[in-house]
């Protein structure tokens, strides 16, 4: 119920979260669908999404900017691997030049959303203001832009003897601003890409630790890349931006994606390259193989990124240490290892990841039916099988999220233009009635964040439209020209579902 006499605020779309992606659907809708009244809806007090939320030392991006970066506005800046507070200023730019920063209404926190076949539209719970005030609008479309993991809380195991820890256990996701790490030892416990960040830059400080462990379970492929692309940089003082932009951003993609080729098609050599060049930068006495060669292929999961070799310079320089091990309890002053070591620290830092949910975790209903999103198939990888008019936002987890985001952007708008000109108000994803479409994981990957959230995804299908392609060249076909009315898209309008209603009321009623 609402709190309030007014009737709910309506908009032809309503975008959830004003992150990097919402951001990215303001433009789209704007300078594709100039006509649609629409409204962001925030969850936090601020734009930028993960690059307003993380505040750790050293955060960064792991994917270059000239792909993490939207289509439409040049990355200007000198280096090509950013720190976050440069990813939220490019953000705010962004905002302010397409004039997004006046769709976003902040601090509105969207509980829940109800579509109704009858009247065709979304009707959106929302907790408003520092209060939390009930509020409710209503939207043709409703587009979930919210990212992928849970900004409440961060993954965390549940290690035996937690809370007999007598220093400081903080999480990434909720560092403290006010940390003294200073002359300090501190323990980073996990290897994925925040832990690889987070020791060099705990030691490169004004106030550096005084040492760092990175403690993992197990090895990451780690490769090192300048944070500055010199060709860019030479391109962009002999072209104009956008087309310097467009050659680079292509240039990196097809790069990507040779890479990832290779990796699929033969792990063995991607991982002996790989490999080689941790031992370069570590040198011959190293003990790559404990501590570097993971028990899977390449890309399997992420790369870990490092630019300018700085985690390898950290260990080199005895500032910084791997251990791999497993942890058997927390003890007053660090770690007990099932291995008998002991690691002392003032300070851990728990990298341990992050808690992924659908949908930003919002309750979604479909006619008075809760919808669980693992029970559906997803079409296109960013709609739902039998979900009218509900779209998502999810990048890429082999190359830039911006670019899955770019092209979902553009799909949505294809898809609402198309809507309007055929005069059609519903648009539903179904599964063929005379074909099995076979459930698969969404994503082929091995990565723990995604391996603990299986109950939570959807799954995709072995073919077609329901296939999750995570490859860019085939999206763009795809989705920036491929068909809009396919055989897997139902289009009606409330009028049919009125007509469609009776008539299985009528034959309940004679039967």
């Amino acid at each position: 119920m609402m709190a309030r006499d007014d009737a709910p605020q309506h908009f032809d779309v309503i975008v959830v979260g004003a992150g990097i992606s919402g951001i990215g659907a303001g433009y789209y809708l704007q300078k594709n669908c100039p006509d649609k009244s629409y409204a962001i809806l925030e969850n936090r007090e601020s734009f930028g999404g993960t690059w307003d939320l993380f505040r750790y030392p050293g955060i960064r991006s792991d994917s270059d900017m000239f792909t993490l970066g939207f289509a439409f506005k040049p990355w200007t800046e000198q280096k090509a691997i950013a720190d976050g507070p440069s990813i939220l200023n490019y953000l705010d730019e962004t905002a302010t030049e397409y004039g997004i920063h006046e769709k976003i209404r902040y601090r509105h926190n969207v509980k829940s959303a109800s579509w109704s076949s009858e009247n065709a539209c979304w009707t959106v719970d929302v907790e408003a203001g520092e209060n939390a005030e009930p509020r409710q609008y209503t939207c043709n479309f409703l587009y979930m832009c919210s990212g992928y993991y849970n900004y409440e809380s961060g993954y965390t195991p549940d290690w035996n003897g937690l809370g007999d820890f007598e220093g400081q256990i903080v999480h990434p996701q909720h560092w403290p601003q006010d940390l003294d790490y200073a002359g300090k030892e501190v323990l980073v416990i996990g290897s994925g890409a925040t832990a690889v960040t987070l020791v060099p830059a705990m030691l490169d400080s004004e106030n550096p630790a005084g040492h760092v462990t990175m403690l993992q379970r197990s090895p990451t492929y780690m490769v090192s890349r300048p944070g500055t692309d010199a060709f860019a940089n030479r391109l962009r003082k002999i072209l104009p931006n956008k087309m310097a932009y467009t050659l680079i951003r292509w240039r990196n993609v097809l790069a990507q994606k040779f890479i990832f080729g290779r990796a699929r098609n033969n792990p063995e050599k991607v991982r002996k390259f790989l490999l080689d060049a941790v031992r370069e930068e570590l040198g011959p006495n190293y003990d790559v193989d404990t501590h570097f060669t993971p028990s899977y292929n390449p890309w399997e999961q992420r790369l870990c990124l490092v630019p300018d070799s700085d985690f390898f310079n950290s260990v080199k320089a005895g500032k910084a240490s791997v251990v791999t091990d497993h942890i058997d309890r927390f003890t007053k002053t660090g770690l007990q290892l099932q291995s008998g070591e002991e690691l002392a620290a003032d300070i851990i830092v728990t990298a341990t990841g992050l808690d992924l949910q659908m949908a930003g975790g919002i309750q979604v209903e479909v006619d008075g039916k809760p919808i669980n999103f693992h029970d559906t198939i997803t079409y296109k990888a960013m709609m739902f099988s039998d979900v009218p008019n509900f779209a998502i936002s999810f990048g890429y987890t082999n190359a830039s999220w911006t670019l899955r985001a770019d092209l979902t952007n553009e799909y949505v708008c294809r898809l609402l233009n198309h809507m309007e000109k055929t005069q059609t108000e519903i648009a539903t994803p179904r599964l063929p009635k005379d074909d099995v479409i076979e459930r698969r994981p969404w994503v082929d990957f091995s990565s723990g964040y995604f391996k603990r959230a299986e109950n939570k995804l959807p799954a995709q299908g072995h073919k077609g439209v329901w296939k999750n392609l995570q490859n860019y060249t085939k999206d763009i076909r795809a989705l920036k020209y491929g068909e809009i009315a396919d055989e897997a898209m139902e289009f009606r309008n409330r009028s049919q579902t009125a007509s469609t209603k009776a008539e299985e009321t009528t034959a309940i009623a004679a039967e």
